[in-house]
């Protein structure tokens, strides 16, 4: 059984393949060029670049992408993607596994998230498949974790949120001009993004999520992740204040890919947590 993910895992395809997962790398466009996510460039080059001025986009990987990888074996395939409605990954995976004549060896798995918690659903099932379990437990397992997971993103630039329609103009200009920090959280369904909070601190901005994190129990058993674009002192600093409250819980640091950087924009840190 191959297990199969994209860039938004925050694995590089060459990372992929050195732990036994298959990456397929989401493109991003930046000064009238298309790039594969740590193929073609990477975090630190991308953020240079729109330090400069330039304006990112970018995109699922492309069906034609998700059609070479599935092709390339007969072998069963379990495809994790980014969450349906956080991106277009799922309903772009789903198309090309109807698209194929034989389709029934691959199943594919709406993570409901991305970055750090995907990366975790992704070793996790490369575990299990060591382990011996059967294709049906693993997704069952995958499962439970998925259901867990929670999303939290400070972002450093109200243009991003603009860009991406989750603050309207009025708002981003206003937030931006007094220097408050939105704190944003996936909506109960986990298809979208919604701010929950304003702060004017960044410590302030972390104490809300870990209240957040602290309510619903995460803990010992679960995994969390701070993720940053470009600021990983900032980064070091996040976990070191969750570590302070949440003393038993797993804590990751992890750069974002330059993909997930176009939506959070640089600067911005997002703190995720899922059941190990």
């Amino acid at each position: 059984m191959r297990i199969v993910a994209d860039s938004a895992t925050l694995y590089s395809p060459q990372e992929g393949q050195q732990q036994g997962i298959t990456i397929i790398p989401v493109c991003v466009a930046i000064n009238n060029r298309t790039y594969k996510d740590y193929e073609e460039i990477s975090s630190a080059e991308f953020l240079k670049q729109i330090e400069a001025g330039g304006v990112p986009t970018s995109s699922q990987p492309s069906i034609g992408d998700i059609l070479d990888v599935l092709e390339d074996s007969e072998d069963e395939t379990l495809l994790l993607t980014v969450g349906d409605g956080l991106s277009g990954a799922y309903q772009t995976a789903m198309g090309a596994k109807n698209a194929m004549e034989h389709s029934e060896h691959i199943h594919i798995i709406n993570s409901k998230t991305l970055a750090g918690p995907l990366r975790y659903l992704a070793k996790k099932a490369l575990t299990l498949k060591e382990q011996g379990l059967a294709l049906e437990n693993i997704q069952e397992q995958l499962q439970l974790c998925i259901e867990s997971s929670l999303s939290f993103v400070i972002p450093a630039d109200f243009e991003f949120l603009k860009r991406s329609g989750r603050l309207t103009p009025f708002t981003a200009k206003v937030g931006g001009a007094l220097k408050l920090l939105p704190v944003l959280t996936q909506t109960e369904d986990k298809t979208r993004i919604t701010p929950i909070a304003v702060k004017r601190s960044w410590k302030s901005a972390v104490n809300c999520i870990i209240q957040r994190l602290c309510s619903v129990g995460v803990g010992e058993q679960h995994l969390i992740s701070v993720c940053h674009a470009g600021t990983y002192q900032k980064a070091l600093t996040v976990a070191e204040q969750i570590k302070e409250q949440i003393r038993d819980a797993e804590i990751e640091i992890l750069e974002l890919s330059p993909a997930l950087i176009t939506h959070g924009g640089p600067g911005c840190i997002v703190v995720q947590s899922i059941l190990k």
